[in-house]
């Protein structure tokens, strides 16, 4: 995965954490999630109007 293993990733999520705080995290989270699925909804799209 990008060359993160899994103590860096743990240290990033360290950092995120004290930048943000704990309340934040789930905002974070769902924001994120949503990002993710809109990209891979348009991704589809463009799929199905290039054929």
């Amino acid at each position: 995965m990008f060359g993160i293993g899994m103590p860096e990733l743990i240290v990033i999520l360290v950092i995120i954490l004290l930048i943000f705080g704990a309340a934040k995290l789930p905002e974070i989270g769902k924001a994120l999630g949503k990002a993710i699925k809109e990209f891979k909804r348009a991704g589809k799209e463009d799929d199905t109007k290039s054929k």
